[in-house]
């Protein structure tokens, strides 16, 4: 099986979860993904951990070896300093 670029992944976890940002970087085994969504709302980090991995299914345990992520609702991404150029999107 394949390694998986940065845009597959992106579209996996877009595909399995409302994101109103999605923006991944990665090697094609160890991924780094900044996630906005309002289905974080009101959840716990880990809770927001296990959306996302819920959203990746299979491919987690196949296809990608790391994923770090930093889950944000939008009100969080939008007083969030270090959070990238907000005129951007995906």
């Amino acid at each position: 099986m394949s390694e998986p670029t940065p845009l597959q992944v992106r579209d996996f976890i877009a595909a399995g979860l409302p994101c109103e940002r999605c923006e991944v970087e990665g090697d094609g085994r160890h991924f780094f993904a900044t996630i906005v969504s309002t289905a974080f709302e009101g959840l716990a980090r880990v809770r927001r951990h296990q959306l996302v991995y819920a959203a990746l299914g299979d491919r987690m345990r196949e296809q990608i070896h790391a994923l770090s992520m930093k889950t944000l609702t939008p009100a969080e991404y939008a007083a969030d300093p270090s959070a990238p150029d907000k005129n951007l999107h995906h």
